[in-house]
Protein backbone atom coordinates (compact mmCIF):
# COMPACT_ATOMS: atom_id res chain seq x y z
CA UNK A 1 0.00 0.00 0.00
CA UNK A 2 1.52 3.31 -1.11
CA UNK A 3 2.34 6.12 1.28
CA UNK A 4 3.48 9.73 0.86
CA UNK A 5 6.46 11.08 2.76
CA UNK A 6 6.59 14.87 3.05
CA UNK A 7 9.36 16.98 4.54
CA UNK A 8 7.67 20.30 5.33
CA UNK A 9 8.69 23.91 5.56
CA UNK A 10 9.41 24.66 1.92
CA UNK A 11 7.47 27.48 0.21
CA UNK A 12 5.98 26.58 -3.15
CA UNK A 13 6.82 28.55 -6.29
CA UNK A 14 6.17 27.91 -9.96
CA UNK A 15 3.36 26.88 -12.27
CA UNK A 16 0.89 23.99 -12.06
CA UNK A 17 -1.53 22.71 -14.71
CA UNK A 18 -4.95 21.60 -13.48
CA UNK A 19 -6.31 18.26 -14.69
CA UNK A 20 -9.83 17.54 -15.92
CA UNK A 21 -12.58 17.20 -13.34
CA UNK A 22 -13.04 13.65 -12.10
CA UNK A 23 -16.57 14.45 -10.99
CA UNK A 24 -17.44 15.62 -14.50
CA UNK A 25 -15.63 12.81 -16.31
CA UNK A 26 -17.38 9.99 -14.44
CA UNK A 27 -20.97 10.86 -15.46
CA UNK A 28 -19.72 11.65 -18.97
CA UNK A 29 -18.30 8.13 -19.24
CA UNK A 30 -21.61 6.70 -18.03
CA UNK A 31 -23.46 8.80 -20.63
CA UNK A 32 -21.67 6.87 -23.40
CA UNK A 33 -24.07 4.00 -22.59
CA UNK A 34 -26.92 6.07 -24.05
CA UNK A 35 -25.80 5.56 -27.67
CA UNK A 36 -24.33 2.81 -29.85
CA UNK A 37 -21.99 5.33 -31.49
CA UNK A 38 -18.52 6.35 -30.29
CA UNK A 39 -18.19 9.00 -27.58
CA UNK A 40 -14.78 10.64 -27.32
CA UNK A 41 -13.92 12.41 -24.07
CA UNK A 42 -10.94 14.76 -23.88
CA UNK A 43 -9.16 16.21 -20.82
CA UNK A 44 -9.89 13.06 -18.81
CA UNK A 45 -7.85 12.92 -15.59
CA UNK A 46 -5.63 9.87 -15.17
CA UNK A 47 -6.90 8.85 -11.71
CA UNK A 48 -8.04 5.62 -10.13
CA UNK A 49 -11.79 6.32 -10.31
CA UNK A 50 -11.52 6.76 -14.10
CA UNK A 51 -9.72 3.42 -14.40
CA UNK A 52 -12.41 1.77 -12.27
CA UNK A 53 -15.19 3.20 -14.44
CA UNK A 54 -13.36 2.03 -17.55
CA UNK A 55 -13.24 -1.49 -16.13
CA UNK A 56 -16.94 -1.29 -15.29
CA UNK A 57 -17.89 -0.20 -18.82
CA UNK A 58 -15.74 -2.97 -20.28
CA UNK A 59 -17.49 -5.44 -17.98
CA UNK A 60 -20.80 -4.29 -19.46
CA UNK A 61 -19.49 -4.98 -22.98
CA UNK A 62 -18.36 -1.52 -24.09
CA UNK A 63 -15.27 -0.93 -26.17
CA UNK A 64 -13.31 1.33 -23.84
CA UNK A 65 -10.00 2.75 -25.02
CA UNK A 66 -8.06 3.78 -21.94
CA UNK A 67 -4.60 3.22 -23.45
CA UNK A 68 -4.20 6.86 -24.43
CA UNK A 69 -5.35 8.15 -21.07
CA UNK A 70 -1.88 8.68 -19.60
CA UNK A 71 -0.48 10.05 -22.89
CA UNK A 72 -3.13 12.47 -24.09
CA UNK A 73 -5.92 12.37 -21.47
CA UNK A 74 -8.38 11.05 -24.03
CA UNK A 75 -10.85 8.18 -23.74
CA UNK A 76 -13.06 6.73 -26.48
CA UNK A 77 -16.09 4.63 -25.51
CA UNK A 78 -18.41 2.68 -27.81
CA UNK A 79 -21.42 0.97 -26.24
CA UNK A 80 -22.57 -0.84 -29.39
CA UNK A 81 -22.42 -4.38 -28.04
CA UNK A 82 -23.51 -4.15 -24.42
CA UNK A 83 -23.85 -7.72 -23.15
CA UNK A 84 -24.35 -7.19 -19.43
CA UNK A 85 -26.57 -4.87 -17.43
CA UNK A 86 -25.03 -5.52 -14.03
CA UNK A 87 -22.53 -3.32 -12.17
CA UNK A 88 -21.01 -5.83 -9.71
CA UNK A 89 -20.05 -5.15 -6.13
CA UNK A 90 -16.36 -5.85 -6.80
CA UNK A 91 -16.15 -2.65 -8.88
CA UNK A 92 -18.85 -0.50 -7.30
CA UNK A 93 -17.63 -0.97 -3.71
CA UNK A 94 -14.77 1.51 -4.12
CA UNK A 95 -16.63 4.27 -5.91
CA UNK A 96 -20.07 5.71 -5.34
CA UNK A 97 -20.22 7.25 -8.83
CA UNK A 98 -20.68 3.74 -10.27
CA UNK A 99 -24.39 4.17 -9.57
CA UNK A 100 -24.45 6.60 -12.52
CA UNK A 101 -24.69 3.69 -14.98
CA UNK A 102 -28.15 2.91 -13.60
CA UNK A 103 -29.95 5.72 -15.44
CA UNK A 104 -28.34 5.18 -18.88
CA UNK A 105 -28.79 1.37 -18.77
CA UNK A 106 -32.41 1.69 -17.72
CA UNK A 107 -33.16 4.34 -20.34
CA UNK A 108 -31.58 2.55 -23.31
CA UNK A 109 -32.03 -1.13 -22.49
CA UNK A 110 -34.93 -1.13 -20.04
CA UNK A 111 -33.06 -3.01 -17.33
CA UNK A 112 -30.18 -2.53 -14.95
CA UNK A 113 -28.76 -4.14 -11.84
CA UNK A 114 -26.30 -2.10 -9.83
CA UNK A 115 -24.69 -2.90 -6.50
CA UNK A 116 -25.38 -0.42 -3.75
CA UNK A 117 -22.36 1.88 -3.92
CA UNK A 118 -19.34 2.46 -1.73
CA UNK A 119 -16.74 5.24 -1.77
CA UNK A 120 -15.36 7.51 0.93
CA UNK A 121 -16.34 7.06 4.58
CA UNK A 122 -17.75 10.56 4.98
CA UNK A 123 -21.26 9.66 6.00
CA UNK A 124 -24.42 8.26 4.51
CA UNK A 125 -25.01 9.13 0.88
CA UNK A 126 -28.16 7.14 0.11
CA UNK A 127 -29.51 6.71 -3.40
CA UNK A 128 -33.14 6.84 -2.30
CA UNK A 129 -33.63 10.04 -4.30
CA UNK A 130 -32.42 8.27 -7.44
CA UNK A 131 -34.82 5.39 -6.86
CA UNK A 132 -37.83 7.64 -6.25
CA UNK A 133 -37.04 9.49 -9.46
CA UNK A 134 -36.76 6.32 -11.55
CA UNK A 135 -40.08 5.12 -10.13
CA UNK A 136 -41.67 8.41 -11.18
CA UNK A 137 -40.37 7.72 -14.70
CA UNK A 138 -42.18 4.36 -14.65
CA UNK A 139 -39.45 1.95 -13.59
CA UNK A 140 -40.06 -1.00 -11.28
CA UNK A 141 -37.35 -1.05 -8.60
CA UNK A 142 -36.29 -3.81 -6.22
CA UNK A 143 -33.52 -3.73 -3.63
CA UNK A 144 -32.32 -7.18 -2.68
CA UNK A 145 -29.04 -8.93 -1.89
CA UNK A 146 -27.23 -5.59 -1.89
CA UNK A 147 -28.30 -4.69 -5.43
CA UNK A 148 -30.71 -2.21 -7.00
CA UNK A 149 -32.62 -3.95 -9.79
CA UNK A 150 -34.60 -1.74 -12.18
CA UNK A 151 -36.83 -2.57 -15.16
CA UNK A 152 -39.02 -0.59 -17.53
CA UNK A 153 -40.36 -1.24 -21.03
CA UNK A 154 -39.76 2.42 -21.75
CA UNK A 155 -39.39 5.27 -19.35
CA UNK A 156 -42.03 8.01 -19.51
CA UNK A 157 -41.48 11.65 -18.71
CA UNK A 158 -42.67 13.03 -15.40
CA UNK A 159 -42.34 15.89 -12.95
CA UNK A 160 -39.82 15.01 -10.25
CA UNK A 161 -39.08 17.05 -7.13
CA UNK A 162 -35.93 16.10 -5.24
CA UNK A 163 -36.42 16.16 -1.47
CA UNK A 164 -32.80 17.24 -1.12
CA UNK A 165 -30.29 18.63 -3.57
CA UNK A 166 -28.26 15.75 -4.99
CA UNK A 167 -25.57 16.02 -7.65
CA UNK A 168 -25.44 12.37 -8.69
CA UNK A 169 -29.23 12.13 -8.42
CA UNK A 170 -29.63 15.08 -10.77
CA UNK A 171 -27.15 13.55 -13.23
CA UNK A 172 -28.65 10.06 -13.08
CA UNK A 173 -32.22 11.24 -13.63
CA UNK A 174 -31.14 13.66 -16.35
CA UNK A 175 -29.47 10.84 -18.27
CA UNK A 176 -32.50 8.59 -17.83
CA UNK A 177 -34.93 11.29 -18.96
CA UNK A 178 -33.18 12.14 -22.25
CA UNK A 179 -34.46 8.87 -23.78
CA UNK A 180 -37.78 8.80 -21.92
CA UNK A 181 -40.99 9.29 -23.82
CA UNK A 182 -42.31 12.83 -23.42
CA UNK A 183 -41.38 15.68 -21.11
CA UNK A 184 -39.53 15.54 -17.80
CA UNK A 185 -39.08 18.43 -15.40
CA UNK A 186 -36.64 18.06 -12.52
CA UNK A 187 -37.09 20.41 -9.56
CA UNK A 188 -34.63 21.29 -6.75
CA UNK A 189 -31.74 20.14 -8.91
CA UNK A 190 -28.02 20.57 -8.28
CA UNK A 191 -26.42 23.58 -9.98
CA UNK A 192 -22.79 22.35 -9.98
CA UNK A 193 -20.57 22.98 -13.02
CA UNK A 194 -20.24 19.20 -13.39
CA UNK A 195 -24.01 18.95 -13.98
CA UNK A 196 -23.78 21.66 -16.66
CA UNK A 197 -20.83 19.86 -18.26
CA UNK A 198 -22.86 16.65 -18.49
CA UNK A 199 -25.79 18.54 -20.01
CA UNK A 200 -23.44 20.04 -22.61
CA UNK A 201 -22.26 16.55 -23.57
CA UNK A 202 -25.82 15.22 -23.77
CA UNK A 203 -26.89 18.15 -25.97
CA UNK A 204 -23.99 17.43 -28.34
CA UNK A 205 -25.32 13.86 -28.51
CA UNK A 206 -28.75 15.17 -29.54
CA UNK A 207 -30.55 15.51 -26.21
CA UNK A 208 -33.00 18.33 -25.58
CA UNK A 209 -32.17 19.87 -22.20
CA UNK A 210 -32.78 23.34 -20.80
CA UNK A 211 -32.21 24.93 -17.40
CA UNK A 212 -29.05 23.13 -16.30
CA UNK A 213 -27.14 25.28 -13.84
CA UNK A 214 -30.42 26.26 -12.18
CA UNK A 215 -32.73 24.45 -9.75
CA UNK A 216 -35.14 23.46 -12.53
CA UNK A 217 -34.15 21.34 -15.52
CA UNK A 218 -36.48 20.71 -18.45
CA UNK A 219 -35.91 17.67 -20.67
CA UNK A 220 -37.78 16.61 -23.80
CA UNK A 221 -37.12 12.96 -24.52
CA UNK A 222 -35.77 11.85 -27.90
CA UNK A 223 -35.84 8.36 -29.51
CA UNK A 224 -32.06 8.00 -29.77
CA UNK A 225 -28.76 9.76 -29.24
CA UNK A 226 -25.65 9.91 -31.43
CA UNK A 227 -21.94 9.88 -30.73
CA UNK A 228 -20.02 13.03 -29.89
CA UNK A 229 -16.66 14.49 -28.86
CA UNK A 230 -16.50 16.50 -25.64
CA UNK A 231 -13.84 18.20 -23.51
CA UNK A 232 -14.18 17.79 -19.74
CA UNK A 233 -14.04 20.96 -17.60
CA UNK A 234 -11.06 21.60 -15.28
CA UNK A 235 -11.19 20.21 -11.75
CA UNK A 236 -12.31 23.01 -9.45
CA UNK A 237 -11.42 21.07 -6.29
CA UNK A 238 -7.87 20.40 -7.46
CA UNK A 239 -7.64 24.11 -8.28
CA UNK A 240 -8.84 25.04 -4.80
CA UNK A 241 -6.43 22.56 -3.21
CA UNK A 242 -3.46 24.19 -4.95
CA UNK A 243 -4.72 27.64 -3.99
CA UNK A 244 -4.60 26.57 -0.33
CA UNK A 245 -1.25 24.80 -0.77
CA UNK A 246 0.32 27.95 -2.16
CA UNK A 247 -1.19 30.09 0.59
CA UNK A 248 -0.19 27.89 3.52
CA UNK A 249 3.36 27.26 2.25
CA UNK A 250 4.32 30.93 2.12
CA UNK A 251 4.96 30.91 -1.61
CA UNK A 252 3.41 31.99 -4.90
CA UNK A 253 1.90 29.67 -7.51
CA UNK A 254 0.57 30.22 -11.00
CA UNK A 255 -2.40 27.96 -11.68
CA UNK A 256 -3.23 27.30 -15.32
CA UNK A 257 -5.94 25.40 -17.20
CA UNK A 258 -8.50 26.16 -14.47
CA UNK A 259 -11.90 27.87 -14.34
CA UNK A 260 -11.94 30.66 -11.78
CA UNK A 261 -15.69 31.22 -12.25
CA UNK A 262 -16.33 27.75 -10.80
CA UNK A 263 -14.56 28.73 -7.55
CA UNK A 264 -16.08 32.09 -6.71
CA UNK A 265 -17.07 31.21 -3.12
CA UNK A 266 -13.72 29.59 -2.33
CA UNK A 267 -11.70 32.45 -3.82
CA UNK A 268 -13.73 35.07 -1.95
CA UNK A 269 -13.23 33.22 1.34
CA UNK A 270 -9.49 32.88 0.77
CA UNK A 271 -9.26 36.60 0.01
CA UNK A 272 -10.98 37.31 3.34
CA UNK A 273 -8.16 35.42 5.08
CA UNK A 274 -5.60 37.70 3.41
CA UNK A 275 -4.55 35.32 0.64
CA UNK A 276 -3.81 37.11 -2.61
CA UNK A 277 -5.65 35.64 -5.59
CA UNK A 278 -5.11 37.38 -8.92
CA UNK A 279 -7.30 36.44 -11.85
CA UNK A 280 -5.07 36.81 -14.87
CA UNK A 281 -7.80 35.31 -17.05
CA UNK A 282 -10.71 32.90 -16.69
CA UNK A 283 -8.25 29.99 -16.97
CA UNK A 284 -5.23 31.50 -15.18
CA UNK A 285 -4.83 32.37 -11.49
CA UNK A 286 -1.94 33.43 -9.27
CA UNK A 287 -2.07 32.75 -5.54
CA UNK A 288 0.24 34.65 -3.17
CA UNK A 289 0.65 33.76 0.49
CA UNK A 290 -0.10 36.56 2.99
CA UNK A 291 2.28 37.64 5.73
CA UNK A 292 -0.36 36.63 8.22
CA UNK A 293 -3.40 34.38 7.68
CA UNK A 294 -6.57 35.80 9.23
CA UNK A 295 -9.09 33.41 10.85
CA UNK A 296 -12.37 33.43 8.94
CA UNK A 297 -15.46 31.26 9.55
CA UNK A 298 -16.88 29.16 6.73
CA UNK A 299 -20.09 27.19 6.15
CA UNK A 300 -20.21 24.49 3.48
CA UNK A 301 -23.19 24.78 1.14
CA UNK A 302 -24.44 23.44 -2.15
CA UNK A 303 -23.05 25.18 -5.23
CA UNK A 304 -22.53 28.09 -5.68
CA UNK A 305 -21.70 28.08 -1.97
CA UNK A 306 -18.44 26.95 -0.37
CA UNK A 307 -17.87 23.36 -1.52
CA UNK A 308 -17.84 20.60 1.07
CA UNK A 309 -14.97 19.09 -0.94
CA UNK A 310 -12.84 22.10 0.07
CA UNK A 311 -13.66 22.00 3.78
CA UNK A 312 -10.76 19.76 4.87
CA UNK A 313 -8.18 21.78 2.92
CA UNK A 314 -9.55 25.01 4.39
CA UNK A 315 -9.27 23.52 7.89
CA UNK A 316 -5.57 22.91 7.29
CA UNK A 317 -5.20 26.57 6.32
CA UNK A 318 -7.04 27.74 9.44
CA UNK A 319 -4.58 25.89 11.70
CA UNK A 320 -2.17 28.62 10.58
CA UNK A 321 -4.67 31.45 11.05
CA UNK A 322 -3.97 34.11 13.66
CA UNK A 323 -6.91 33.35 15.96
CA UNK A 324 -10.03 31.19 16.15
CA UNK A 325 -12.28 30.20 13.26
CA UNK A 326 -15.36 28.03 13.01
CA UNK A 327 -16.02 25.60 10.17
CA UNK A 328 -19.59 24.36 9.82
CA UNK A 329 -20.22 21.26 7.69
CA UNK A 330 -23.77 21.30 6.31
CA UNK A 331 -23.54 18.63 3.59
CA UNK A 332 -22.15 15.43 5.14
CA UNK A 333 -22.53 14.37 8.75
CA UNK A 334 -19.19 12.58 9.18
CA UNK A 335 -16.64 14.71 7.41
CA UNK A 336 -14.29 15.77 10.20
CA UNK A 337 -12.26 12.56 10.44
CA UNK A 338 -9.18 14.41 9.19
CA UNK A 339 -9.34 16.70 12.25
CA UNK A 340 -8.04 14.04 14.65
CA UNK A 341 -5.09 13.40 12.34
CA UNK A 342 -4.28 17.13 12.23
CA UNK A 343 -4.45 17.21 16.02
CA UNK A 344 -1.75 14.52 16.03
CA UNK A 345 0.35 16.99 14.04
CA UNK A 346 -0.18 19.71 16.65
CA UNK A 347 -3.37 21.42 15.49
CA UNK A 348 -5.84 22.85 18.03
CA UNK A 349 -9.22 21.63 16.76
CA UNK A 350 -12.38 20.88 18.72
CA UNK A 351 -15.39 19.16 17.15
CA UNK A 352 -18.88 20.11 18.33
CA UNK A 353 -21.50 18.31 16.24
CA UNK A 354 -21.25 19.60 12.70
CA UNK A 355 -18.85 22.37 13.71
CA UNK A 356 -15.09 22.43 14.02
CA UNK A 357 -13.49 25.16 16.12
CA UNK A 358 -9.93 25.76 14.94
CA UNK A 359 -7.56 27.87 17.04
CA UNK A 360 -4.31 29.05 15.46
CA UNK A 361 -1.62 29.76 14.85
CA UNK A 362 -0.24 26.40 15.95
CA UNK A 363 3.09 24.87 15.08
CA UNK A 364 2.49 21.69 13.11
CA UNK A 365 5.03 18.89 13.36
CA UNK A 366 5.42 15.86 11.13
CA UNK A 367 3.73 12.63 12.21
CA UNK A 368 2.39 9.34 10.89
CA UNK A 369 -1.20 9.97 9.81
CA UNK A 370 -3.94 8.02 8.04
CA UNK A 371 -6.12 9.34 5.22
CA UNK A 372 -9.79 8.49 5.75
CA UNK A 373 -11.19 9.81 2.46
CA UNK A 374 -10.25 11.60 -0.74
CA UNK A 375 -10.34 15.23 0.46
CA UNK A 376 -8.98 14.34 3.89
CA UNK A 377 -5.94 12.99 2.05
CA UNK A 378 -5.44 16.35 0.35
CA UNK A 379 -5.78 18.23 3.65
CA UNK A 380 -3.10 16.10 5.28
CA UNK A 381 -0.77 16.70 2.33
CA UNK A 382 -1.36 20.45 2.73
CA UNK A 383 -0.74 20.27 6.48
CA UNK A 384 2.43 18.27 5.81
CA UNK A 385 3.75 21.01 3.54
CA UNK A 386 3.97 23.43 6.45
CA UNK A 387 4.76 20.95 9.25
CA UNK A 388 8.22 20.75 10.78
CA UNK A 389 9.93 17.46 10.02
CA UNK A 390 8.51 14.48 8.14
CA UNK A 391 4.87 13.57 7.67
CA UNK A 392 4.03 10.04 6.53
CA UNK A 393 0.54 9.70 5.06
CA UNK A 394 -0.91 6.20 4.85
CA UNK A 395 -3.81 5.00 2.68
CA UNK A 396 -3.09 7.43 -0.13
CA UNK A 397 -5.14 5.24 -2.48
CA UNK A 398 -7.90 7.64 -1.47
CA UNK A 399 -5.79 10.48 -2.87
CA UNK A 400 -5.17 8.58 -6.10
CA UNK A 401 -8.91 8.33 -6.69
CA UNK A 402 -9.17 12.05 -7.42
CA UNK A 403 -5.76 13.74 -7.79
CA UNK A 404 -3.55 13.09 -10.80
CA UNK A 405 0.18 12.82 -10.03
CA UNK A 406 -0.14 15.16 -7.06
CA UNK A 407 3.34 14.36 -5.74
CA UNK A 408 4.84 15.09 -9.18
CA UNK A 409 3.03 18.41 -9.39
CA UNK A 410 4.10 19.38 -5.86
CA UNK A 411 7.72 18.40 -6.52
CA UNK A 412 7.76 20.70 -9.55
CA UNK A 413 6.72 23.53 -7.22
CA UNK A 414 9.57 22.85 -4.81
CA UNK A 415 7.92 20.55 -2.28
CA UNK A 416 9.92 17.71 -0.73
CA UNK A 417 7.47 14.84 -1.26
CA UNK A 418 7.90 11.29 -2.45
CA UNK A 419 5.82 8.18 -2.84
CA UNK A 420 6.80 5.06 -0.92
CA UNK A 421 5.47 1.81 -2.37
Amino acid sequence: MDKLLISGGKPLFGTVEISGAKNAALPAMAAALLTNEKVVLNNIPCVRDIQTTGKLLSKLGCETDLEGLAKNHCCAITAQNVTSYEAPYELVKTMRASVLVLGPLLARFGKAQVSLPGGCAIGARPIDLHIKGFEKLGAAIKIEHGYVSARARRLRGSKIVFDRITVTGTENLMMAAVLAEGETILYNTACEPEVVDLANLLRSMGAKIEGDGSNRIHIQGVPRLRGAAHTIIPDRIETGSFLVAGAISGGEIEIKSCRSDHLTAVIEKLEETGVGVKKRSLEHLTVTAPREIQPVDVDTLEYPGFATDMQAQYMALMTQGNGTSMITENIFENRFMHASEMVRMGANIKIEGNRAIVTGKTKLTGAKVIASDLRASASLVIAGLVAEGETLIDRVYHLDRGYERIETKLKALGADVRRIS
